[in-house]
């Protein structure tokens, strides 16, 4: 297995994960997940062996770097592929000058594995589209 993580320009395969993953998968209504702020963003794309399978994008704001939109196919889970795309976001994210610390909102059942990432929960439990999150952040 060959995995590769890049920043991408490609944001239709990012937008057609994100609608496998979201859209489809959990539900979320399309409007919601395509919320006019990935013109903005920087995206990132992992494939395994040549096939896309999951993406996240980064929004700077202040010191900040909001990491969204993370998500894996299926078939692609347990292989190291989100926890890849992850770090190279906080490695993208500590080269920006002036942020200082990441952020994201997770998923209730993933708080475990951003920890494991070094992200620490903080405030209540929110819903986003449906699904119970959290917010979470740690410095760069």
């Amino acid at each position: 297995m060959s995995l590769l993580i890049e920043r991408s320009d490609d944001l239709e395969t990012c937008l057609a994960l994100r609608h496998e993953v979201f859209v489809v998968e959990q539900n979320v209504s399309l409007e919601e997940e395509q919320d006019g702020l990935d013109p903005e963003a920087v995206h990132f794309l992992a494939s395994i062996d040549g096939a896309p399978v999951g993406t996240l994008r980064i929004l700077i704001k202040g010191d900040t770097g909001k990491i969204g939109r993370i998500c894996v196919v299926q078939s692609a889970r347990g292989t190291g592929c989100g926890a890849s795309l992850v770090r190279s976001a906080l490695a993208y994210l500590s080269t920006v000058p002036d942020v200082t610390r990441a952020m994201l909102g997770s998923q209730e059942h993933a708080i475990g594995f951003y920890e494991c990432l070094g992200f620490v929960a903080f405030g209540a439990t929110y819903m986003d589209a449906g699904i119970p999150h959290r917010d979470m952040e740690r410095s760069l």
